[in-house]
């Protein structure tokens, strides 16, 4: 586990690459045998990936700047303590389901749900032993990962280091454009330039 938190940016880029060599040089049998579920199943991808950016953005409001200076407890971190995650389960199983793949699709949802308890667990420890008894407060009253709506709370007026949150911005839109370059990725292939070397559900 220790191994998957050091380098889990590593190893995200490293299935990211084999994500898009299967997108580019694969057949989706969906789209050939049932192509109505298949649009459904973009148009699901798109509006997740729209929420997913969407809520990253948001998030990055928060903590541009502030991340290791205090414990955020407002905006989408009144909701639950791991919106950034959250958000981004989202946006990565809405990239999935922009393949018009159901395999892809259930594959980013697996490997997230494999990989990030451990992270999330690691930061809690670290937030602990920086915060005290603050965190172990929000920790009681504010769930780990799915937004209670209930909670939310906001300030007035909020201030941002542009700077932080203009990268972090850039950092929060990928999904987008991952989402672009699979459906470059299909126009290529049904052009015949990029050949389909096997087909997936």
């Amino acid at each position: 586990m220790n191994f998957l938190i050091r380098y889990r940016t590593r190893i995200s880029q490293a299935l990211g690459i084999l994500f898009i060599a299967m997108c580019a040089f694969s057949g989706k049998a969906l789209a050939a045998t049932a192509p109505v579920l298949a649009e459904t199943l973009f148009a699901v991808g798109c509006f997740l990936v729209g929420l997913g950016a969407v809520g990253r953005i948001w998030c990055a409001q928060y903590i541009a700047g502030y991340k290791s200076e205090r414990l955020i407890d407002k905006g989408p971190y009144s909701l639950c303590r791991n919106p950034l995650y959250f958000f981004s389960f989202l946006g990565a199983v809405g990239v999935g389901c922009c393949t018009e793949s159901v395999t892809l699709a259930l594959g980013v949802a697996a490997a997230f749900v494999l990989a990030y308890p451990g992270v999330i667990l690691s930061e809690e420890k670290d937030l602990l032993a920086r915060f005290g008894d603050d965190y172990r407060r929000y920790m009681a009253a504010v769930p780990r990962f799915v937004p209670r709506l209930s909670l939310f709370a906001e300030p007035r007026e909020y201030v941002v280091t542009p700077r932080v949150f203009r990268r972090e911005v850039f950092d929060a839109v990928w999904f987008v454009w991952l989402a672009g370059l699979l459906e470059l990725l299909e126009a290529l292939g049904e052009s015949g330039a990029l050949p389909k070397l096997f087909w997936i559900y």
